[in-house]
């Protein structure tokens, strides 16, 4: 057995070695420019609250504490999200470790995971799913420690991690319901009610009420921009509550072919287990496939798009779930194959995002984000006397202002709310249509013109 030759251990840290490097490394050489979400959470950092329009605060905090620390360096960002990969992956181990007596089985449950696109391609922009994977790693795995210790270290860390992962995204609730549903069941077997259940809820309803708070003070702009971004119209003569949750499926099930041409080489015949007496193929079941049931029943009786991008923490235990589920049925002789198949797909994705860095010009990764800062510093520094404070605008053109500008300006959506609290030696750069942005400023240009700059970039 490969067990008996070889370290599994040794070789799952060169793995998480190699992936860290890897996908921090290509990034920084190929992209011109940070992806537009670390731009939008960057901006974000700038002025921290509780939430911004868009999503909770979890993923700008994230990126301002990186920033803190080096700055406007780009693979910093990159190493960032590499990081929060690393971490699902190394949780992912540990809870497999839990379910195999063989490592191999633990290794191959993770190295799998090369096969999915959420968890290697897509993971150079910094975003709220990258921002999600450690913290639902983190409570799947002290749901299963809460169920079998019940010690309250475990049942507080389920709490903690739940209200973190919340405020990376909200879709993370499904995977919160996940772990009710599963605990509820546990309810309805023993026929008993164990008062610890109430740890997790307490902690995590208290670091939540901040940003509860926040909601309630800003007329709930997160939600009403997530329930947005659901109502896209595709243009069929179908009911959208029958074809936008089988879109959704199908969808999902493209994007997990490779993960599905790996696991293939695994079973020497195909019989899945159907023990349902077993508690941990349960569990398993419970925290890998309600989550995305409930996503599916969403879009069934709401008819609202499910994007595919939102799905992308979801997977981090199938590997987990898949090969527990034919354990029994594993060929010893077709691991290396499958380790071979993963090593194939570890290859191929980051030679394919080099080439598709290199090749396309058009990206956002491509934008000019330093060379323009520079020229807007020169202008200004030509001009006047102080430093730029505040950058105004949406989040990608005045975001990558407040990215590469010296004095790391703060970025502002609008300026109409902080008007009266801006001092008189603040500069500030609009950036914008210039025709509307000529109307919107009108009633401010009075304030005192000395510090007031308007470029135009065309």
């Amino acid at each position: 057995m490969i067990e008996k030759k070889t370290n599994i251990t040794n070789l799952f840290i060169l793995f998480l070695c190699f992936h860290l490097i890897l996908w921090t490394l290509i990034p920084s050489i190929t992209n011109q420019n940070l992806p537009l979400d670390t731009i939008e959470a960057l901006a974000w950092g700038t002025n921290l609250d509780w939430g911004f329009n868009k999503h909770p605060p979890l993923s700008a905090l994230m990126v301002e504490i990186m920033f803190s620390i080096f700055g406007n360096q780009d693979w910093a960002y990159y190493l960032l999200s590499q990081i929060f990969v690393v971490i699902a992956f190394i949780v992912v181990w540990k809870l497999s470790e839990e379910f195999f007596k063989n490592k191999l089985y633990c290794l191959i449950s993770v190295f799998i995971l090369e096969g999915i696109v959420f968890y290697n391609y897509t993971t150079p922009e910094f975003n709220v799913y990258v921002c999600q994977l450690p913290f639902r790693a983190l409570v799947v795995y002290y749901c299963w420690k809460s169920f079998k210790q019940n010690d309250v270290t475990s049942w507080a860390f389920l709490g903690l991690f739940s209200a973190l992962g919340f405020l990376s995204h909200y879709l993370f609730l499904y995977l919160i319901i996940g772990v009710v549903i599963f605990f509820i069941y546990q309810i309805i077997k023993s026929k008993k009610f164990n008062f610890k259940y109430i740890i997790p809820c307490l902690i995590f309803l208290l670091i939540l009420t901040p940003h509860f708070f926040w909601l309630i003070d800003n007329d709930f702009m997160t939600i009403k921009y997530g329930l947005h971004r659901t109502g896209d119209k595709d243009g069929t003569i179908l009911s959208p509550h029958l074809f936008q949750p089988f879109i959704f499926l199908f969808k999902q099930i493209v994007m997990l072919i490779p993960f599905i041409i790996i696991f293939l080489f695994l079973p020497s015949t195909f019989k899945f287990l159907k023990n349902f007496k077993d508690q941990k193929f349960l569990f398993l079941v419970f925290l890998n496939l309600i989550p995305i049931l409930g996503v599916f029943l969403t879009s069934m009786i709401m008819g609202v798009k499910i994007r595919t991008m939102w799905m992308s923490p979801f997977y981090l235990f199938f590997g987990v779930l898949f090969i527990y589920a034919i354990k029994e049925k594993i060929s010893l002789k077709k691991i290396k194959k499958t380790l071979v198949a993963a090593c194939i797909f570890f290859l191929i994705s980051p030679s394919l995002y080099s080439y598709v860095s290199i090749s396309q010009k058009n990206k956002r990764t491509d934008y000019p984000g330093k060379e323009i800062s520079y020229l807007v510093q020169t202008r200004w520094s030509e001009n006047f006397s102080n430093n730029i404070a505040i950058v105004v605008g949406d989040e990608w053109v005045a975001g990558n202002l407040s990215y590469h500008l010296p004095s790391r300006p703060k970025w502002l959506n609008k300026l109409d709310s902080v008007i009266d609290d801006i001092n008189s030696d603040q500069g500030i750069i609009y950036t914008g249509n210039p025709n509307i942005l000529k109307k919107s400023m009108s009633r401010y240009l009075w304030y005192n013109k000395t510090y007031r700059y308007l470029y135009d970039w065309k």
